[in-house]
């Protein structure tokens, strides 16, 4: 992190930081946070977490991924990166300014709808933005920095989206505070501005296109099936151990996604309260495990990474089991916090960068969309009745109760992710085996 932070004055890894912020502000303004506001709107758990499913958007992108990797965007002449950037930048912007006017007030449909847009842009954003840092990567030293950059930038938008939000929400409204996160979206702006389109990957695009223009058959097949059919073709069937192992990987962290901010409303927490140890306890937590994530990727290796990640994930979450039994403690409260945010850390870094080491130039953007959408598959579909689930919980034993049962099952369900990690590591170390012995010989 401290390497991070000194190389933030090249302009590369500054830009990597600013477009890391940008894909990280829209992500909880339509999952998390909005549960906030629809719960302090008395919407039911259940409507909560059956809206959280806008987020799907990002389940789906692998679809839309081809057309971004191969055609410009339709306005903005910037380059086929920053220009698909652009584009997704101001329908971010437009879909929270939309969200700000019409809130829970104006129909839970309407505020979906304009939800939806933004997970959509936001998506879109994502593919671009993860294809750019790979792509402009010199090396997998600089992937590794720039991956450290993007992971700083996003967790501050996380910050400030799911603390400081908080805040200004109790002293000035929330559709002020939705308008204000819409300006935000200038970071990324200025980010596309300052941006270099990376040369190397376009020379590779041009020349397949050259070879198979996007309008001729072939050109469509490549682009649609290409990047899956060099994907399988590489890693064989054990790709779809790879997939499953990171479909699993964060899937008690989504599943408890909908109904956290309820939980804290519930749990008798100001938002104040609730934005101050995000900011402050929550922060640290998050640059402890970023960087403690990064060490061990390069020290241990990815593998042995994954699993203490995915290890120290489900005992955060069950941890909310005994706050919700306790009821509002502060101090038990900071601390539940403090280690949630360090093993999410850990863990997300640990994911990305691995998820980056896996994918071919030329087909940065699908392939990469390909992982991450195996990443959010599972979780983002499960997590739209985890308000359900905690409603009928609450039938046999109270509201607090109900919750507390819902944190230890979502963290009992971290199991197969652990199993899958073992199960990967033996096969990296068995290929890496494999290697060393050709290479001897």
């Amino acid at each position: 992190m401290i390497d991070t932070l000194r190389a933030l004055g090249r302009p590369k890894v500054a830009t990597m930081a600013a477009l890391g912020f940008s894909s990280g502000l829209p992500f909880l303004l339509t999952g998390n946070t909005l549960g906030y506001w629809l719960r302090e709107g008395h919407v039911s758990l259940s409507a909560i977490s059956f809206a959280a499913w806008v987020g799907l958007a990002y389940t789906f992108k692998f679809l839309w991924a081809p057309i971004i990797d191969r055609v410009d965007a339709p306005i903005f002449r910037l380059g086929r990166r920053r220009g698909w950037m652009l584009t997704a930048q101001i329908l971010i912007a437009l879909g929270l300014a939309a969200m700000a006017v019409i809130g829970p007030a104006g129909g839970l449909l309407n505020l979906a709808a304009a939800a939806v847009v933004v997970a959509f842009a936001s998506a879109t954003q994502d593919i671009v933005v993860d294809a750019w840092r790979i792509e402009i990567a010199e090396d997998g030293d600089e992937l590794g920095l720039l991956t450290s950059a993007y992971s700083l930038g996003y967790r501050a938008a996380l910050l400030v989206t799911e603390s400081l939000i908080l805040i200004m929400a109790q002293f000035f409204g929330w559709p002020t505070s939705y308008l204000v996160m819409a300006a935000l979206v200038l970071i990324g702006v200025a980010a596309v501005v300052f941006a270099s389109e990376p040369v190397l990957a376009e020379h590779v695009l041009e020349e397949r296109s050259r070879e198979a223009p996007i309008y001729s058959v072939r050109g469509v097949s490549d682009a649609i099936a290409g990047p899956f059919i060099s994907f399988f073709r590489q890693h064989g069937l054990f790709a779809l151990v790879m997939l499953l192992t990171i479909t699993l990987y964060h899937l008690p962290d989504y599943l408890r996604g909908p109904i956290s901010n309820p939980f804290y409303k519930d749990l008798g927490l100001s938002k104040v309260t609730v934005g101050l140890v995000r900011a402050s306890i929550g922060l640290w937590g998050s640059i402890v495990g970023v960087s403690l994530g990064g060490l061990c990727a390069v020290r241990l290796g990815y593998a042995r990474t994954l699993i203490i990640g995915a290890f120290l994930q489900p005992v955060a979450i069950a941890a909310f089991a005994l706050l919700a039994s306790r009821g509002p403690d502060i101090v038990l409260f900071q601390a539940v916090m403090g280690v949630d945010a360090f093993a999410i850390g850990f863990s997300g870094v640990a994911l990305v960068a691995y998820m980056s080491s896996l994918t071919s130039l030329g087909y940065t953007a699908t392939q990469y969309a390909l992982l991450s959408s195996a990443l959010n598959m599972t979780g983002k579909t499960l997590k739209g009745f985890s308000g359900s689930v905690v409603d009928h919980l609450q039938l046999n034993g109270g509201l607090m109760h109900a919750y507390a049962e819902f944190y230890l099952g979502a963290a009992a369900l971290g199991a197969p992710a652990i199993l899958m990690c073992f199960l990967l590591a033996r096969h990296i170390e068995r290929i890496r085996n494999e290697s060393a012995a050709a290479t001897t010989t």
